[in-house]
């Protein structure tokens, strides 16, 4: 029964970093740029949820509304009056200032009172309930956050398959010349994906928050959600989700069955190797360029 336990904690954990990942490809399939800022939103978003409930005494699922639309709202903002006046700009410097962006959020929570540095509990109605199966026990929160990641791709699927928002922003992520020129707002567009990848991340962060708790630098959890958006194909969504639930499995039972350190670079371990047998990713589409 211990590999099962494995198995189900690797999972729960690779839900974690498929949602994080999504946030990387969306913004990636739309600006073609990289959000390492991505895991500090979902840390604002957890803290957003523990304010509302702690401070406000606000339920459960109200705070998580809040928090994700707050995020959503707080990312368009961002790409607005951040990252869109640089667009266009070599790469390296758009991505150094969604470092920038990270180290200010984190910078930002710890100077304010009541929180700071501290570790936090965040109040779900589900905390430390178990299920026991025989000799099988499963943490319910796991099984939330299985359970909510599914729901929420399906939830996306749907959007990006049958409404005009989803088939728009697929439109753009394939050509944005072509998409402004069939009338379609790209710009507006570019935003709605930094808002829709910040909300996931909320999500993700308040699914995380009763197991590791809420804290300044839980954010750097995005630097493993990265490689499972590598490994799972930068341009695909569904890749994102696999890339992860790949990174958390190992993870897992490397964890368990390796000595100590190994759960730490298991992930850039799985990289390297998928870079070096398919370096497109398992869901990449393999791109070539004419000279």
């Amino acid at each position: 029964m211990q590999w099962i336990q494995l198995l189900i904690s690797g999972i729960a954990q690779g839900c974690i970093y498929g949602l994080i990942a999504l946030g990387f490809v969306l913004i990636y399939k739309a600006t073609e740029t990289v959000n390492f800022a991505q895991g500090d939103l979902m840390m604002l978003g957890a803290f957003v949820a523990f304010v509302c409930m702690a401070s406000f005494n606000m339920p459960f699922w109200l705070a998580t509304v809040l928090a994700v639309v707050a995020l959503l709202g707080f990312a368009m903002l961002l790409e607005r009056v951040v990252i869109r006046p640089i667009l266009g700009q070599p790469q390296f410097s758009i991505v150094m200032v969604t470092f920038g962006i990270g180290y200010v959020l984190r910078g930002l929570i710890t100077m304010v009172p009541a929180i700071g540095t501290e570790t936090h509990v965040l109040a779900v109605p589900y905390k430390d309930q178990v299920i026991r199966m025989g000799d099988l026990v499963m943490n319910m929160a796991q099984l939330v956050v299985i359970g909510a990641t599914a729901v929420l791709c399906a939830g996306l699927f749907v959007m990006f398959r049958y409404s005009k928002l989803g088939i728009a922003m697929q439109a753009s992520s394939q050509n944005q010349l072509a998409a402004y020129y069939m009338g379609i707002p790209v710009k507006r567009l570019n935003g709605l994906v930094w808002g829709l990848a910040a909300a996931v991340a909320a999500i993700a962060g308040i699914l995380l928050a009763p197991i590791t708790f809420v804290h300044a630098n839980m954010g750097l959890i995005g630097l493993k959600a990265f490689p499972a958006a590598v490994v799972g194909g930068f341009g695909s969504l569904p890749g994102a989700i696999v890339g992860g639930l790949v990174i958390g499995v190992v993870e897992s039972f490397s964890g368990f069955y390796l000595p100590d350190g190994f759960k730490d670079i298991a992930p850039y371990i799985v990289v390297l190797i998928m870079l070096m047998v398919k370096p497109y990713g398992l869901f990449g589409e393999k791109l070539r360029k004419k000279v």
